[in-house]
């Protein structure tokens, strides 16, 4: 079974940081990209940022130059530090792999609980 626990979500003001963790459980034949997607209130799931394998980032263009995504591949995690932290980054952040378990013939999406981050003006 496969799950992708987060952790590091909070309240914090404007101009703060926070820093986001997620790890994967289970046996991988390979973990492509990771990635990190929030939700706000009222709002459609957006990505904020992937990691491939690699190293290779993308950033949604909101936070680019405050946040940074980085991969543990040893030890299947994922996180991304936030700094400079507006309101308008207030949602639940969900943790994201697609991913092969071994034994498996394809890969799949996985996703975490959620997480949430709460920026206060």
């Amino acid at each position: 079974q496969v799950q992708l626990v987060e952790s590091g979500g909070g309240l914090v003001q404007a101009g703060g940081s926070l820093r986001l963790s997620c790890a994967a459980s289970g046996t991988f034949s390979s973990i492509n990209n990771m990635g990190w997607y929030r939700r706000a209130p009222g709002k459609q799931r957006e990505l904020v940022a992937t990691i491939s394998f690699g190293g290779s980032t993308n950033y949604l263009d909101s936070v680019k130059g405050r946040f940074t995504i980085s991969r543990d591949n040893a030890k299947n995690t994922v996180a991304l530090q936030m700094n400079s932290l507006k309101p308008e980054d207030t949602a639940v952040y969900y943790c994201y792999m697609y991913a092969r378990r071994t034994g498996d013939r394809v890969g799949f999406d996985y996703w975490g609980q959620g997480t949430q981050v709460t920026v206060s003006s």
